[in-house]
């Protein structure tokens, strides 16, 4: 696709156009990297002094095979190519990456229709998916408790940060440029360019992509859009299996999704460079990057309870948020929740590892946003809900956003 034409040409002839992408997490990275290699003229603008520093850095390394999702949606559809893409992308540049497969484990009999629904909606979707029994289950992950499994094998592993600082390059060797320390607070379309009020001044530029994760809605509220949906932080809190117990877990081994509960409960897998991670669980965090317990932004809390949806959700999830909030105030809940998994993990096998948060938009009556959110301004694109598996369909999503780019453009 050629380079979206600058509309403020005094000679009337096209020339390259000047984009801003807005996040260097692994989102607005593929999506720099793209519209620099078509010719434009990249400038990506990110708050902290470090790339994919939220999301992306702080994740479990998976690259998702589109197993849980609806048929049709974004998510199914970009998840599936996404596995392929992103490790070709990893073989093409050297990072580090495996395609080692997974097992959803049922661990009891009241669990096996809800795996059987997820090998259904498998075949929907068009991945390969076996049902496996105990004995079966057991050559692939040796230590498992399991009545019935399923294997994935469309899932891998990859070090997403090491994707991150590829993509920054690639910005960089077709002119482009990584620009760190620099907030941007709002945007303002006039005519045909948009200005970018910075932390760091004025940057005037032809279009901007605003792929800004936790603060997503805030700058496009900023911006003159009205997405119906907020971004609500929720926290997912890691451990590492100790390596005296890390030849537990062989590759990846997840539970049967809670119906009841929007997330998929603490899992185990094993990272690219060694190591099992454990988790995550999923608590409110106190702060669009609370981290930690004491991590607390008191107008952001605010921001939070405000919203009618946070509340909804939660009267709609009492009993498993409770568990959540459990089993992140004790170590022993934790380790009793992978050892339905895994028997024989205990709290002593379990070594803090760094947390992160998920930026998940969420509706006004309470229900999670599905899909992958994006809505469009003139010369504006701002993606509002881009949470797992964002960083397996990276490269998906920015064909899309480049689509969206161009139609804002005009």
């Amino acid at each position: 696709m050629a380079p979206a034409a600058r509309a403020d040409d005094e000679d009337g002839t096209d020339d390259v156009a000047r984009i801003a992408v807005v996040g260097s997490g692994i989102v607005g990275l593929a999506t720099a990297a793209r519209l620099a290699r078509r010719g434009d003229e990249v400038l990506v603008l990110e708050k902290d002094e470090q790339l994919a520093g939220h999301q992306t850095g702080r994740n479990s390394g998976v690259v998702h095979s589109g197993l849980y999702y609806a048929p049709g949606s974004h998510k199914a559809r970009m998840s599936r190519a996404g596995a392929e893409s992103m490790l070709a992308y990893a073989r093409e540049r050297g990072i580090a990456h495996e395609r080692t497969g997974k097992l959803v484990v049922a661990t009891t009999a009241e669990q096996v229709p809800g795996l059987r629904r997820l090998a259904r909606r498998a075949e929907e979707n068009g991945i390969d998916a076996h049902l496996l029994s105990p004995a079966e289950a057991r050559e692939h992950e040796p230590y498992v408790r399991a009545v019935e499994a399923l294997r994935v094998t469309a899932t891998g592993i990859i070090d997403y940060p090491a994707v991150c600082r590829s993509l920054a390059d690639e910005v960089r060797e077709h002119g482009g440029e990584v620009r760190v320390g620099t907030a941007v607070e709002r945007a303002t379309t006039v005519g045909d360019t948009v200005r970018l009020t910075t932390s760091r001044g004025e940057e005037r530029v032809d279009a901007l992509v605003s792929c800004a994760g936790l603060h997503s809605d805030l700058l496009a509220r900023r911006s003159g859009l009205e997405p119906d949906a907020r971004i609500v932080p929720f926290r997912g809190e890691y451990f590492e299996l100790v390596p005296a117990q890390e030849h537990l877990v062989r590759g990846l081994v997840y539970p049967v999704p809670d119906p009841r509960f929007p997330f998929l409960g603490v899992h185990l897998t094993r990272s690219v460079h060694g190591g099992v991670h454990a988790g995550p669980n999923a608590v409110l965090a106190l702060a669009r990057e609370g981290y930690r317990w004491r991590d607390v932004v008191p107008a952001e809390l605010a921001q939070s309870l405000a919203w009618p949806g946070l509340w909804r959700l939660a009267a709609r999830n009492v009993v498993p948020g409770a568990k959540e909030m459990a089993r992140s105030a004790s170590r022993r809940l934790f380790a009793a929740s992978l050892a339905q998994l895994v028997p024989g993990i205990r709290a002593e096998d379990l070594a803090p590892a760094p947390a992160g948060v998920r930026a998940q938009a969420l509706h006004r009556d309470g229900s999670l946003v599905d899909d992958f959110l994006v809505e469009s301004a003139p010369r504006q694109v701002h993606v509002l809900n881009a949470p797992s598996p964002a960083a397996t369909a990276a490269l998906e999503i920015a064909a899309h956003l480049e689509r969206e780019l161009d139609a804002a453009i005009g």
